[in-house]
């Protein structure tokens, strides 16, 4: 009998923008799925590229990056960065195999508890109807498959290797 999929949605959050929305939208009690981890960094901007392949080599369903409106970043541009930086890897992604719709990037304010319940809970129903992440381990003894493996490290060395694709100058 094969168990009921359920998600693995990992959530990289600013630590001033969006981050807040997530902590006012715990502490509202708003009703929020349990299928996500949230990773706080500084700003969306330091969000490598790197870290979202890691994350789909090792088995997470989906990826959600949620930074500082256009705008109000608190690094001034961070933003910007990170918007040209997921278009190209929502491309590169698609290389390997994977849905587009398995990453996605939003904007959060601190004031946006509602939209931060609101967006997380759509984007894990996505990834829900998309299914299992093909790179996704099955069981705690069998690995990612190993073509599919070798398709993210050589997708990692591509962006290690260029990553004048992905940084500003």
């Amino acid at each position: 009998m094969a168990a009921e999929f359920k998600p693995k949605v990992l959530v990289f959050c600013c630590n001033w923008c969006s981050y807040a929305g997530a902590d006012l939208a715990g502490i509202s009690r708003m009703k929020i799925r349990p299928e996500f981890r949230v990773i706080r960094s500084m700003c969306s901007a330091r969000i490598d590229p790197e870290f979202i392949l890691r994350a789909f080599r090792r088995g997470a369903d989906g990826v959600m990056v949620a930074g500082c409106h256009p705008g109000d970043c608190h690094y001034i541009g961070g933003n910007y960065r990170t918007r040209r930086r997921m278009a190209l890897l929502k491309l590169l992604l698609k290389q390997f195999g994977l849905h587009e719709g398995r990453l996605k990037l939003e904007w959060v304010s601190a004031s946006e508890g509602e939209k931060f319940a609101r967006v997380i809970n759509a984007f894990i129903n996505q990834v829900e109807q998309l299914g299992p992440s093909p790179y996704r381990k099955t069981d705690d003894r069998q690995r990612t498959p190993e073509t599919g493996r070798r398709k993210l490290e050589a997708g990692q060395q591509t962006v290690d290797d260029d990553k004048s694709l992905i940084t500003d100058h």
